[in-house]
Formats: C-alpha cells, structure tokens, sequence
C-alpha cells in the first residue's frame, strides 16, 4: 500500500527516532509499504519517520540513480565507486565514522518536495545496523550510497537536508518551506500536512 508522505514542518519529523525490536508489529508490511511508497514517489531512500513512524527504520536504493542516468553519462557513473548502487534495509542504524573528503551534490527529499539545494557530506560512511532479518552489520559505504544512507539516516536523527543550508540561504527560502507546510505545494504523491 502507497502510504502519504509527511511534509515539512510535521513534528515526527523534528524527533530522534526510537529503536525497534523484531516483536516491532507488522513490520513485513511496514517494509513492503514503504518500498512501495518510495518507488511510486521516485525517490531513492525513505525513512521511517517519512512515513509517519518515529522509528530507527529506512530503506534505499541508490542503484535508481545510477538506472536513472542517460546512456551518455557513462563518464559520471565512473565518478562514482559505488556503481551500480546497493539496495536494501537499515533498522537501528548508527553511524561508527564518517571517512574522506567533504563533497557537494545536489540533494532533494520527498517530505521538503520542489527544493534541491548542493548539501556537503563525507565521502564514506560506516554503520552499525540490523538488516530485515535483524541480522546485525557494520559495513561502510561511499560515493552516492553513502550520501543516500546519511540523507535518511540524518531522518531518523531529526533532522533535514536544509539544516546544511546557510543562513542567508535557508532565509530566501522560507516562502517556499512555509508554503509546503501549508499544504500549497503539488506533487505527484501522496501528502499530509501539518494541522
């Protein structure tokens, strides 16, 4: 089932998300609606909180990028070491380190929808988290899958992509944020809004 997406300005998105154990309910059903969820909206990652859940709980798959390049950027797609993508299921992450160089890319998120803004992360990222299974890893990531991890695990932590934004910039677009909390924004998904 295709679930609405929470906007900005909702509280659940401002909470740091609470651990979940496997006697969590219906989580089967819970993974299977949010990956649905993602795919129908076109996005590449979405956490639990998204979704209206203030649970430690996302779910990605950067190989949507990589998919969603034209032909004729085979020469981006080398840039980046994590090609072709990895998908999969992050319950109870924690971030161990961040490694690498700072860099910039040009990011969005489903629950802030007409706002893309270049957000600086680290190059890589490892993790200590439960798969689907609750099957425990620590495994590092980087290039895009790394920065699609940290936009969703930043979720799950309370906070958004916008928060790396300068003052000055976060100011210009007030309008527009305010205006996605007012629910004066379309999309082709599923929203609420704040009351």
């Amino acid at each position: 089932m295709i679930l609405p997406i929470v906007a900005y300005g909702s509280p659940v998105l401002r909470k740091v998300s609470n651990d979940i154990d496997n006697a969590y309910p219906n989580l089967d059903k819970l993974l299977a609606d949010m990956w649905e969820t993602m795919y129908a909206s076109n996005g590449v990652g979405i956490a639990a909180p998204q979704v209206n859940k203030n649970i430690r709980l996302f779910v990605i798959d950067s190989a949507q990028i990589f998919t969603n390049m034209e032909e004729d950027d085979d020469e981006d797609k080398g840039k980046y070491p994590d090609a072709p993508g990895y998908k999969g299921v992050f319950i109870n992450a924690h971030v161990a380190s961040l490694d690498g160089n700072d860099w910039s890319y040009n990011e969005g998120c489903l629950s802030i929808p007409k706002i893309r803004e270049d957000i600086t992360r680290r190059e890589i990222v490892t993790l200590n988290y439960l798969d689907e299974n609750f099957a425990p890893h620590i495994q590092t990531f980087d290039g895009i899958t790394a920065r699609v991890i940290l936009h969703e695990y930043d979720h799950i932590e309370g906070k958004l992509f916008i928060d790396y934004v300068k003052p000055l910039k976060r100011t210009l677009l007030k309008r527009k944020l305010d205006d996605i909390t007012k629910g004066k924004v379309k999309v082709d998904y599923r929203m609420v809004f704040p009351k």
